[in-house]
């Protein structure tokens, strides 16, 4: 049986000398467990230690040491896999859907590089596997860590499940760190003959092969991933040097050091180029024995690529092309509405079940109610749908009008029956229940303990579900009340000591969560992680935020509006979430169970803290590179002038902001003198 996890009182430097103390046992027990396969106590025991630690280090998160047990990744993890933050954030890609998409992808590669129309650019086009993406990591030459791509910011330690894959290289013959990423997948061979066995032996079968591949990948055992057909492509750069100048030469560099490339990767030269290996790659795809869902189109000099750098949830030097959606037609038997967190009644559409794509669908998104009058839609018609990779299936078209039961919009909300109206030009119906509404509370805990939000380990979509039904969650300040609850849960079925242990340190831990991922976490409208972490740059404290929600003017609306990155949509949708009382109230009593780590500004860089605006034309950099180089540099980049403008770069023609920021005493330079800052940083 574990110990108990309360901790005494203890000062500071008792503190330190308990951290040093248990982060050199721990570390002795991890060595007899992992290495020697001889552990000198129980997993109680050895869970304890570790829930001590942990406990110390989120009473005084200043002393937590660069060793500590809390920050080591890699061996098997018996309770779940470990956390790995990327240094290179691994992002996803841009979506083109049709040629015109892939042109205007290249005339805005061309348009921020500044090229002239007859320079040469050069683009790979490769295959886009569809399968769960890793990032694998190199030194001296040896894997040392492997991570699935998570939340972009941070994965799952699949180390050990990666080193059972048989045709990724142990060892490569290059000594300098550098990140390998790619795609595990699984063929369709393989997925054929791994769900016969499983049907002989009685099992549940995958969907699909990247089902299969993921649901294999992210065994805690690693010995079941060994048993599974899984391959992996090579296809990127993580973090590392890079050792070749270009992409396409970086990809040979990895086949010579024993990497799978996809040999159907070739390069062209322009957006007609690319759109012709789209289609020849399209009119082969069924002949492969692996699945593709498009084709990934990248810029290969990687010095332009580093120029050309990342937007915030995707890079500008890399889209993805997807093929066109497999159909089919099938029979709409009913429509059931499901009620979101933000209150938004969206119909779903029930089928008789049909095969698109080696999938079997039987429901389908509608959006709206606005969606249903377009296709005129009955209950009982014939439907064609349509599935494009891992989008949910739609209904396009009704093929034979049959049913009779038109589909009416809802007045009320079916979860709470409060009244379901539309405000404004918004095309969608929502519940005007609020926190009264079962459905938008029991969603709006989901959405605050998922993964990538607070990310509370133990407390998923079934134990949120559980909790609320006996009563215990109906707020998020009740979430931090669970583990005074300890005894009640560990009686409950798939609980137990070790696992309300494991729920209380990540509570815990919870608690001075970061100021932006707490913002993201509410799930307020058009709140996204991006706009999440520049309005936190913005009031920087979770209390400052608060306050000015509290008595939110137009100045507080000017002031929002002024951050680049940040439109009038989401600034209204800030005053009229906070209108509310009770959601002010809400987020009151959160903070008096939660301490938020304050939002902390760049301290590297030319222009660290400091609020850049541009202005005129500039000659060497076009807007959008300069604009990104700054916020590389640190900066803040604002659309709008104001007295607490640190800088107003002008280039020409630079017209009246150029005089305002005279008046106001904020410095002015030019673009000239803007480059020379940040070479010297």
């Amino acid at each position: 049986m574990s110990r108990p996890l309360k901790v005494e009182p203890m000062d500071e430097a008792t503190a330190q000398g308990e951290l040093a103390r248990l982060a050199h046992e721990i570390a002795a027990h991890d060595r007899a467990y992992h290495t020697q396969d001889a552990p000198h106590i129980s997993d109680g025991d050895y869970d304890a230690l570790k829930a001590r630690n942990a406990t110390i280090e989120a009473r005084f998160p200043h002393l937590v040491r660069a060793d500590s047990p809390s920050n080591k990744v890699g061996g098997p993890v018996k309770s779940g896999f470990g956390k790995i933050v990327h240094t290179v954030p691994m992002l996803s890609l841009g979506n083109a859907f049709s040629a015109e998409d892939v042109v205007d992808f290249v005339a805005r590669v061309r348009r921020f590089l500044n090229l002239a129309a007859d320079a040469s650019l050069a683009f790979t086009a490769e295959p886009k596997i569809d399968g769960l993406s890793a990032g694998l990591v190199y030194e001296g030459g040896k894997l040392v860590q492997a991570a699935t791509r998570g939340d972009g910011q941070e994965g799952e330690d699949i180390l050990q499940n990666i080193l059972t894959i048989a045709d990724i290289p142990k060892v490569i013959a290059h000594s300098a760190r550098l990140e390998v990423r790619g795609e595990v997948y699984m063929s369709k061979s393989g997925f054929r003959a791994l769900n016969a066995r499983l049907e002989k032996d009685g099992r549940p079968i995958f969907a699909n092969p990247r089902n299969a591949a993921a649901g294999s990948l992210r065994q805690l055992d690693a010995s079941i991933t060994a048993r599974r057909p899984l391959a992996f492509f090579a296809y990127a750069q993580g973090d590392g040097a890079p050792p070749r100048d270009r992409h396409s030469a970086y990809l040979t560099f990895l086949a010579d050091q024993g990497f799978a490339t996809n040999p159907l990767t070739r390069l062209g030269h322009s957006a007609e180029e690319l759109i012709d290996a789209h289609a020849a790659l399209e009119a082969q795809r069924a002949e492969l024995d692996y699945d593709i869902d498009g084709i990934v189109y990248k810029v290969d000099d990687l010095t332009l690529q580093e120029r050309l750098g990342f937007r915030t949830r995707e890079p500008r030097w890399a889209i993805a092309h997807k093929f066109s959606a497999e159909k089919a037609i099938t029979t709409l038997e009913a429509i059931d509405i499901q009620v979101g967190r933000t209150g938004a009644l969206t119909p779903v559409a029930r089928l008789t079940p049909v095969n698109v794509g080696g999938v079997m669908v039987s429901n389908a998104t509608l959006h709206n109610f606005d969606e249903i009058e377009r296709l005129g839609l009955a209950l009982g018609d014939t439907v064609q749908i349509q599935r494009a990779g891992d989008v949910i299936p739609q209904i396009i078209q009704v093929v034979a009008t049959k049913g009779k039961a038109r589909i009416a919009r809802p007045t009320t909300c079916p979860e709470c029956g409060s009244p379901a109206v539309r405000q404004g030009d918004d095309v969608v119906i929502r519940c005007t229940g609020g926190l009264i509404c079962p459905a938008q509370r029991q969603e709006r805990l989901k959405h605050f303990v998922a993964r990538n939000t607070l990310d509370i380990d133990g407390l998923g979509e079934k134990q949120v579900e559980l909790f609320i039904a006996k009563g215990w969650l109906k707020t998020y300040a009740d979430i931090f009340a669970l583990p005074a609850r300890a005894k009640e849960i560990a009686a409950l079925d798939g609980f137990g000591d070790k696992a309300v242990a494991n729920l209380s340190i990540a509570i815990e831990a919870a608690r001075t969560a970061p100021f932006a991922k707490l913002l993201f976490a509410l799930g307020i409208r058009h709140m996204g992680h991006s706009t999440a972490k520049l309005v936190a740059q913005h009031y920087e404290t979770a209390e400052a935020w608060v306050a000015a929600m509290a008595n939110f003017d137009e100045g507080q609306r000017a002031a929002l509006q002024a951050i680049d990155g940040i439109g009038e949509t989401l600034v209204t949708a800030l005053a009229t979430h906070f209108a509310e009382p009770t959601h002010l109230a809400e987020v009151r009593a959160l903070l008096k169970v939660m301490a938020p780590t304050p939002e902390q500004q760049a301290t590297g860089g030319a222009f660290a803290g400091q609020t850049l605006v541009f202005t005129g034309t500039l000659g060497q950099l076009t807007r959008e590179e300069a604009k990104a180089r700054a916020e590389a540099a640190g900066a803040r980049v604002s659309s709008s002038l104001s007295a607490k403008t640190s800088l107003l770069v002008a280039g020409e023609k630079a017209g009246s902001k150029a005089k305002k920021a005279i008046d106001l005493g904020v410095e002015v330079i030019d673009e000239a003198a803007f480059l020379a800052r940040l070479s010297q940083a």
